[in-house]
C-alpha cells in the first residue's frame, strides 16, 4: 500500500452506521477496507478521527479562483475535494470574445474582474483543459444557461427565434460532449432571467437526452417562491430532465416559517417520480451583487446599458420605484430593505472603507453602483433559522457553500460551510447525526453527479478522502472573521495525495477537470 490509515471510524457516504477500520490507498484509489496487518510506505494513525469521502461542494463560484490560487485553502482545508462550477446561468464558457468582456463585467462580484487571468479559452472543453493543467481540487462545470443565452442573443429581452434557439441547443449540446454535468440558470439574474419556460424546454431536453440536470437559481426566493419551485418542478417532469434546486432557501418575511410547504412540494414530485435533489448553506443571509437587486429591464443590453440608465436621473427614479415599490424582479419580488444589505466587498480599493457597512437608501447605493462600475458585492440578511433547518433534514438534501471567494469580507459559508455542518448542526444541536451529513456532503451529491467511482469509502473508488476530528471540527469562519480556516480536520487526500497534512496545505495540486461522458438517451 502506498498509505494506511489505521484505526478510523470510518462513515463511508452511505449514510448507514460507522464503523472502524483501517483503510488502505494504493495508485490514488480505495484498496482495502477492513483490519489490514501489514503496512504502507506511508502510515496514519486515525484514533479519533473520522474518516469520510471528500466532501462535495454542490453549489461553488471558484471558476476563477481556482486558477489564479493554487493554494485554494478556502476550500482544500474544509475538506471539500470536488466543486461543481458554472453556476447561477453566468460563467466564462462557452464565450465569444463580445459574449466574455459583458460577462466579465456582469460577474465581477462574485469573481473579480479578472484583470490577472488569461482567459485563453472559448468553449467548455477548454475551460475543462485550464483545471486539468493542475488545479488544488477537483471541478466539475455547468453549461450556464445565461452566457449561452448572451452568446447568442446578447443582453436582449426577447423571445429567441427558432433559429436561435436552435444555435442555443447546439452550444448546451457542445457543452455536455465536452464533459459538462448538466446546465445551470440564474433566473433572477439577466440575461437568463429573459428567458421563457418554453425557451428553457427545448434547453432541458438536450440536457435531458445527455443524461445531466439541470440546476436553476429559479425565479424566486421571497415572493412567489413556491411558484418558482413548482414551476422547476413542472419543467422536470414536462422534459424528463433531473433537476437540482440551487441554494433552496425560502428568505424574506413573505417565507418565514413556510420551509414544510416547500418540502411537502418536494415530497410530491418525488412520489410522482421526478429525479429532483437541492442544495442549501447551513446560514440565514444570502450574497449576490449589488446590480443583481435591480429589475431585470434595467439591465437590458448588458452591463454598460445599465449604467447609463444609473446615471440617467429619471431612468434612475423609475429603478428606485421598482426596487422599494413594486418589489424588482431581481429582489425576488420584494420591496428592497436597506438596512438589510450589508457591502462585503467592492472592486474598486476607493470604496473599500463601504465594506460591512449598511445600505443607507437609495442614492447610496446608486452612487456606489456607479463608481464601482456594478462591482459591489452584498449580504442580504433575509433568511429564518428554521427553513434552513428544515430543509436540511430532507432526505434529497446536499451542501453546497454558494461561496463567493471575492470580495474583502465574504459571506463565513466561503471559508465554513462543510466543517459548520459538521460542527454546529451535528455536534452542537443534533439535527442531523453525523453518518447522514457525511452522506449529504458526499455520497449523495456523487450520486446526483452520476459519479461512479466517487462519493464512497469502497475499495476501487477514488481516494478522495477527509479525516476529522468530531470533538474538534468546527468553522473558524466568522462575519466578522470570514477567511478564518476551520479547526478539527487534520487530512485531506485527493486521489490519494494529502492537500492538506496535519492542518496545512501541502504544495500538491491533485485536482483536475471532472467530466461526465455524456450518453445519449
Amino acid at each position: 500500500m502506498d498509505l494506511v490509515i489505521r484505526g478510523a471510524r470510518v462513515a463511508d457516504g452511505t449514510g448507514g452506521p460507522s464503523y472502524r477500520a483501517d483503510v488502505g490507498v494504493h495508485e490514488g484509489r480505495v484498496a482495502a477496507v477492513g483490519r489490514l496487518p501489514g503496512g504502507g510506505r506511508r502510515t496514519v494513525d486515525a484514533d479519533g478521527l473520522v474518516l469520510a469521502p471528500g466532501f462535495v461542494d454542490m453549489h461553488a463560484h471558484s471558476d476563477l479562483a481556482l486558477l489564479r490560487d493554487p493554494d485554494h485553502s478556502a476550500k482544500a482545508a474544509q475538506g471539500v475535494t470536488l466543486e461543481v462550477l458554472g453556476q447561477d446561468g453566468l460563467s466564462y464558457a462557452p464565450v465569444d470574445q463580445r459574449t466574455l468582456v459583458q460577462v466579465r463585467t456582469a460577474i465581477a462580484g462574485w469573481n473579480g474582474s479578472g484583470e490577472d487571468i488569461a482567459f485563453d479559452w472559448r468553449t467548455v472543453g477548454e475551460y475543462l483543459d485550464r483545471l486539468d493543467e493542475g488545479v488544488a481540487v477537483n471541478a466539475a462545470y455547468l453549461v450556464p444557461q445565461g452566457t449561452v443565452r448572451a452568446y447568442v442573443l446578447g443582453w436582449e429581452d426577447r423571445p429567441a427565434t427558432p433559429a436561435e434557439t436552435g444555435r442555443m441547443r447546439r452550444l448546451v449540446a457542445e457543452g455536455l460532449e465536452d464533459g459538462a454535468v448538466g446546465m445551470s440558470s440564474g433566473l433572477t439574474y439577466t440575461p437568463g432571467m429573459y428567458a421563457s419556460g418554453a425557451e428553457l424546454a427545448e434547453l432541458c431536453a438536450v440536457v435531458a437526452r445527455y443524461g445531466g440536470y439541470y440546476c436553476p437559481h429559479h425565479r424566486s426566493y421571497g415572493r412567489g417562491a413556491l411558484a418558482a419551485y413548482a414551476e422547476m418542478l413542472a419543467l422536470a417532469r414536462e422534459t424528463g430532465c433531473a433537476l437540482h434546486l440551487a441554494h433552496a432557501t425560502m428568505n424574506f418575511a413573505e417565507n418565514e416559517g413556510r420551509a414544510p410547504e416547500l418540502l411537502a412540494l418536494l415530497d410530491g414530485a418525488l412520489a410522482a417520480g421526478t429525479d429532483v435533489t437541492l442544495d442549501s448553506y447551513p446560514y440565514t443571509p444570502g450574497c449576490t451583487t449589488l446590480a443583481a437587486l435591480l429589475p431585470g429591464w434595467a439591465h437590458e443590453g448588458g452591463p454598460g446599458a445599465l449604467l447609463a440608465r444609473l446615471a440617467d436621473d429619471a431612468t434612475a427614479a423609475r429603478i428606485r420605484y421598482a426596487l422599494e415599490v413594486e418589489g424588482s424582479d431581481g429582489c425576488h419580488g420584494v420591496p428592497v430593505d436597506w438596512s438589510a444589505v450589508e457591502v462585503s466587498g467592492t472592486a474598486d480599493p476607493a470604496y473599500a472603507h463601504r465594506v460591512g457597512t449598511r445600505l443607507d437608501g437609495w442614492e447610496g447605493a446608486r452612487r456606489l453602483l456607479l463608481g464601482d462600475r456594478l462591482g459591489t458585492t452584498v449580504l442580504q440578511h433575509v433568511g429564518h433559522e428554521e427553513n434552513v433547518r428544515a430543509i436540511m433534514r430532507h432526505r434529497v438534501h446536499t451542501g453546497g457553500s454558494d461561496g463567493i471567494l471575492h470580495g474583502a469580507k465574504p459571506h463565513p459559508r466561503a471559508y465554513g460551510t462543510f466543517p459548520h455542518y459538521l460542527g454546529h448542526y451535528v455536534r452542537e444541536l443534533g439535527v442531523l447525526s453525523l453518518e447522514e451529513c457525511v452522506a449529504h456532503l458526499s455520497g449523495r451529491p456523487a450520486a446526483r453527479l452520476r459519479l461512479a467511482d466517487r462519493g464512497l469509502v469502497r475499495e476501487g473508488y477514488r481516494a478522495d478522502l477527509v479525516l476529522f476530528d468530531p470533538e474538534t471540527v468546527a468553522a473558524g469562519s466568522t462575519y466578522e472573521e470570514p477567511r478564518r480556516l476551520p479547526s478539527g480536520i487534520p487530512h485531506v487526500l485527493i486521489d490519494g495525495r494529502f492537500v492538506m497534512r496535519d492542518g496545512r496545505r501541502t504544495d500538491v495540486l491533485a485536482g483536475r477537470s471532472v467530466r461526465r461522458t455524456p450518453h445519449r438517451r
